[in-house]
């Protein structure tokens, strides 16, 4: 759980080093400038983490070219004795592959015999970390499909979406990406040796670690003096049938630990009282997740997310407790702490879609698109490219015949409106205006703002509120002026968007 803790808390430190790229292995002309990784550790941290010191150096980014002028930044950090004496230097390496490791010394301040005899470096290797970083653009789709699902539609989506993964990592890692593999990240651990001034090093990997430990061994056999690989993946085999044999590996676990505690503890979790109850407890719960998600404080869950709660709960005997608690609440067999239909992130996406491609037809495909896009972007390039409801193009509409709106038999209606509002331009307003029997048009001219009632037009409040408050209709349409634009440091009052966002915060 610390090892959680520490790897989650720990803020991305940029130190400033005077670096030189490094043309060749041998002889870096560059030094690490050390610094505090934080003046106040973080909550939650171990005592003594106000010790770990940070800093980087720059490695050729291609180890083959390295002569090209290309670098990448590595950002590590340290652990030092408090006497300032250290009679070895650690490398360590938390596995993954690819996780971040400067916060992997702190692991270490309870074991005093290593931590106060041993340098312990931390190393964010290249790509991930407070190193040069590769991306796949957040692109993510796998707590989305349920792999479970084999129909074709569902495989589309699965496999679809591992080929735009594909595409969206090399896209958006660009010609880093290319770089980033088990060779040329041992050739920047040997360089990290160097720059240390180190003749030798010794070696502390975890998991993938110990496949980073092997490799470095091989590539560098003189230059490691101890190597400790724990929790070991078969590094003489590709990583293909390393991850191949996942499922048994889990199941194994599952079943053979997992599943007969939760069963020995019924009487805190009741979800069965043998092994075999419990799992079917899960499958029940799976698959009504997979009807009705819901929402917790750590995010939402479906069946997808479900497996992934349960297969980071094998991972330790620490986890079982929380996880099956989780479980637990999930299936309702235990008072749940929130247990509510799924509130998602982005609903205010899908519900403005929905409303956009369901309600009316969208006439045109993807060529229409592109001729539409190019017309309108070369006229208003800011934002003309920009195809909002473009996904309608693609869309299985619904039959939905919507009522025709005129204003017939409908009360007197205020318009309010700012002659350059952007997202509700001021031609839309006329025009609706003229169709919509018994309206009455309030222009607010020489005036931008997207929403303009109750946000500091002392003309338009009174307006509006004679009118709603006072029940007085204007007799014709009238007009407003504008607020002028503030000077910078100066506040026109609250906006539309200062109400959205205090309406996100309160979670509507």
């Amino acid at each position: 759980m610390l090892r959680r803790k520490i790897a989650a808390s720990l803020a991305v430190v940029t130190t400033t080093s005077l670096l030189v790229a490094p043309q060749a292995l041998a002889a870096p002309p560059q030094q690490i400038q050390w610094q505090k990784c934080f003046d106040t550790p973080p909550p939650g941290f171990p005592a003594g983490s106000e010790r770990l010191e940070c800093g980087s150096f720059t490695a050729p980014m291609d180890w083959n070219n390295p002569r090209n002028g290309k670098t990448i930044t590595i950002a590590v950090s340290r652990l030092t004795p408090k006497s300032g004496t250290a009679k070895s230097t650690v490398f360590t390496n938390p596995g993954g592959p690819g996780g971040p490791g400067r916060t992997i010394p702190l692991l270490y301040l309870d074991r005093p015999k290593l931590s106060e005899n041993a340098e312990i470096i931390g190393i964010d290797v290249r790509g991930t970390g407070a190193s040069s970083n590769v991306t796949c653009g957040s692109f993510n789709t796998e707590d989305q499909v349920d792999p479970r699902d084999r129909s074709k539609a569902n495989l589309d989506l699965l496999y679809g979406g591992m080929e735009l993964l594909a595409k969206f990592c090399q896209t958006k890692s660009g010609e880093f990406g290319r770089y980033v593999s088990t060779e040329q990240t041992v050739k920047d651990l040997d360089l990290l040796r160097q720059v240390l001034g180190k003749k030798k090093v010794s070696w502390l990997g975890y998991s993938g670690g110990s496949w980073m430990g092997a490799y470095y061994a091989t590539y560098f056999p003189k230059t490691l003096d101890r190597i400790v690989l724990d929790s070991n993946v078969d590094w003489t085999s590709p990583w293909q049938p390393i991850f191949d044999d996942w499922g048994m590996a889990f199941e194994r676990r599952f079943r053979v630990d997992f599943l007969p505690w939760v069963a020995k503890y019924d009487n805190v979790y009741h979800l069965g009282k043998t092994g075999e109850e419990v799992r079917q407890s899960y499958e029940r719960t799976r698959a009504k997740l997979n009807e009705q998600p819901v929402t917790r404080p750590e995010g939402v869950y479906n069946g997808v997310t479900l497996d992934f709660l349960l297969r980071g709960t094998l991972y330790s005997k620490d986890s079982f407790a929380d996880g099956a608690r989780t479980f637990a609440e999930l299936a309702g067999a235990v008072p749940a702490r929130m247990n509510a239909l799924a509130n998602y992130p982005d609903a205010q996406t899908g519900t403005a879609y929905s409303i956009l491609c369901n309600d009316t037809p969208f006439h045109g495909g993807r060529k229409f698109l592109e001729r539409d896009g190019a017309r309108d972007g070369a006229k208003w390039p800011l934002v003309g490219y920009t195809q909002i409801a473009g996904p309608c193009a693609f869309w299985d509409r619904p039959n939905v015949n919507l009522k025709q709106p005129n204003g017939i038999g409908v009360a007197p209606t205020l318009m309010v409106q700012s002659v350059r509002d952007p997202a509700t331009p001021i031609e839309q307003a006329q025009r609706a205006h003229r169709n919509f029997k018994g309206s009455v048009l309030l222009t607010v001219e020489d005036e931008g703002d997207h929403g303009i009632y109750g946000f500091g037009n002392p003309c338009v409040n009174d307006v509006v509120e004679r009118y709603l408050v006072d029940g007085v209709t204007p007799a014709k349409d009238l007009s407003c002026p504008g607020v002028p634009l503030p000077a910078p440091g100066e506040n026109s009052g609250t906006s539309l968007t200062d109400a959205r966002r205090l309406a996100t915060h309160l979670g509507k």
